[in-house]
C-alpha cells in the first residue's frame, strides 16, 4: 500500500507546484498597454488591440479565474467536492466576460482576437465544465486530470498570446533546429 500512497502524494506535488507556477505568474498580468504600445508603436494586435475597458474586464477575468483556480488545492485536499463542483461551475460560465460583456465589446471580441484564443479559451471553460462534472460525481482521480488539464491550458494560452507579460514562456528556442 505504501506503492500507491507514494503516487498520490506525487500526483498531488504535481499540482502544488502547477499552482505555484500559477500563484507566480498570473499575478504579474495585466491587460493594459504593453510595451509595445507605451514605446508608441502603432502595430499591435490580440489583446493589446482591445479598447482599455474590455481589456480591463479581461484582466478582472484572469484575477478571478487565477482565484478560482487557487481555491480548487484546499477543496481537493480536503475531498470537498461541492466546493470544487460550485468554483468549477462559475469558472465554466465565466465569471464576469459573460456577466458584463454589452454587444458591442462581445463583438469587439471577436474581431479583434485571433480565432486561437478564442478556441484556447473555450477550451478552457470546456475543461471547468468537464471539472465541474467530475466534482459533481465525486471523482477525485478525473478532478485531478482536468484541473491539471486547466493548468496546461493557461500555461499554453501564456505561451503563445502572453509572452510580453511572461517572458519565460516565450519559446525562442523554438526557431531552430530541434535540439535535446
Amino acid at each position: 500500500m505504501l506503492g500507491f500512497d507514494q503516487f498520490k502524494l506525487k500526483k498531488h506535488m504535481k499540482i502544488i507546484i502547477r499552482i505555484a507556477l500559477l500563484a507566480i505568474l498570473i499575478p504579474t498580468m495585466s491587460y493594459g498597454e504593453d510595451k509595445l504600445n507605451r514605446e508608441g508603436s502603432t502595430n499591435v494586435a490580440g489583446v493589446e488591440a482591445l479598447s482599455g475597458e474590455l481589456r480591463d474586464l479581461l484582466s478582472q477575468e484572469m484575477r478571478a479565474l487565477q482565484s478560482g483556480m487557487m481555491s480548487i488545492i484546499p477543496s481537493y485536499n480536503s475531498g470537498n467536492w461541492g466546493e470544487i463542483e460550485t468554483t468549477a461551475g462559475k469558472m465554466k460560465n465565466s465569471y464576469i466576460l459573460k456577466q458584463r460583456l454589452t454587444e458591442s465589446q462581445l463583438k469587439e471580441l471577436h474581431s479583434v482576437l485571433p480565432d486561437a484564443f478564442i478556441e484556447k479559451d473555450q477550451r478552457f471553460h470546456y475543461l471547468a465544465g468537464m471539472l465541474e462534472h467530475a466534482a459533481k460525481n465525486k471523482k477525485p482521480e478525473l478532478i485531478n486530470f482536468y484541473f491539471s488539464e486547466m493548468n496546461e491550458s493557461c500555461v499554453s494560452c501564456h505561451a503563445i498570446f502572453a509572452t510580453h507579460k511572461f517572458p519565460a514562456l516565450s519559446s525562442k528556442g523554438e526557431k531552430g533546429a530541434h535540439t535535446h
